[in-house]
């Protein structure tokens, strides 16, 4: 199981597209040239790895206890609000205590009101997918993995949409641990995702990726979206994993789009750190890479 890969390629992913999360291809070009971001001098996560991290940490206590998961992630989740300025909680884990997580990198408005109020809303914002690849870890049976990832998601996103997507993330990585190709583990994913209401959305996005040749940046947009939701962040990490040559080139397509360059940078390294390991990561990046040795504690604690 590649978890330390699949945990590193999702923050190197989520690194790479974080200083160009809120521009536009033009301007990014502009920036950086005509090929976008290829390198950064660091490599500084977001809260999207930042809750990521959350998520396992409460996984981890939940598998050391022999209890339920989804309570011990929404502590994990309240003790990772309190980095962000929420309220004290009681520190129950360990990640709590790394000053270096009291940082806040553009949390999501939905993940913090709704952690904070514990209100229902309809978002399907991409905040539930982009923290869901860990659960992966948790069982080898993809239907337990898939509704495990909706619990999870559903603690602060409501649409459908913002649901299944990390249901959807979650079993590829488990059926990529065990050894599928690709496809097959997209194949495995769509067979749990169809069980579920409100699933045309999702279903019609993954379907249309699966059958898509390399996109530029332009076409990314026009034919998949932004990013910003559920659905849209899965299918741009998803379409950069299928077309890539390798790990460096398939990142670099996932982050240089007008959309959430971060989330769809983080969900392509997933995918192809669960699929090929940590060792297709380019050592110069994971060299800069902030918290690795966090990221790399927690997935050996696994």
């Amino acid at each position: 199981m590649n978890l330390l890969g699949c945990l590193l390629g999702g923050a190197v992913g989520d690194a790479m597209g974080a200083p160009i999360e809120f521009s536009s291809i033009d301007v990014i070009r502009r920036l950086y040239g005509p090929d976008g971001v290829v390198d950064l001098p660091l490599l500084e996560i977001t809260d999207d790895t930042q809750m990521v991290l959350f998520t396992l940490e409460g996984l981890l206590l939940a598998r050391q206890r022999g209890v339920d998961p989804l309570p011990t992630v929404r502590a994990a989740y309240a003790r990772w609000l309190h980095t962000q300025g929420g309220p004290e909680v009681p520190d129950d884990g360990w990640l709590m205590s790394d000053r270096r997580l009291h940082s806040r990198r553009a949390p999501g408005h939905t993940c913090l009101t709704a952690l904070r109020h514990n209100e229902k809303n309809d978002s399907k914002g991409c905040g539930g997918v982009m923290r869901a690849a860990p659960v992966a870890a948790w069982s080898s049976d993809v239907r337990e993995v898939f509704d495990l990832a909706v619990g999870t998601a559903r603690m602060t996103h409501h649409h459908p949409s913002g649901y299944l997507s990390a249901g959807v993330l979650a079993v590829i990585v488990r059926a990529l641990f065990d050894g599928a190709d690709l496809l097959t583990a997209v194949a495995v994913s769509r067979a749990e995702l169809v069980r579920w209401d409100g699933h045309e959305e999702q279903t019609t996005l993954l379907d249309k990726v699966v059958g898509l040749g390399p996109l530029s940046p332009e076409e990314i947009e026009s034919s998949l979206g932004g990013g910003w939701v559920g659905e849209e962040a899965l299918a741009i990490g998803l379409h950069a994993a299928l077309v890539g040559a390798d790990f460096p080139s398939a990142v670099r397509l996932a982050v240089n789009h007008s959309g959430d360059s971060d989330s769809t940078g983080s969900i392509c390294g997933n995918i192809l750190g669960a699929r090929d390991g940590a060792g297709v990561i380019p050592a110069s990046w994971l060299s800069v890479l902030e918290l690795r040795d966090v990221t790399e504690r927690l997935a050996l604690s696994w």
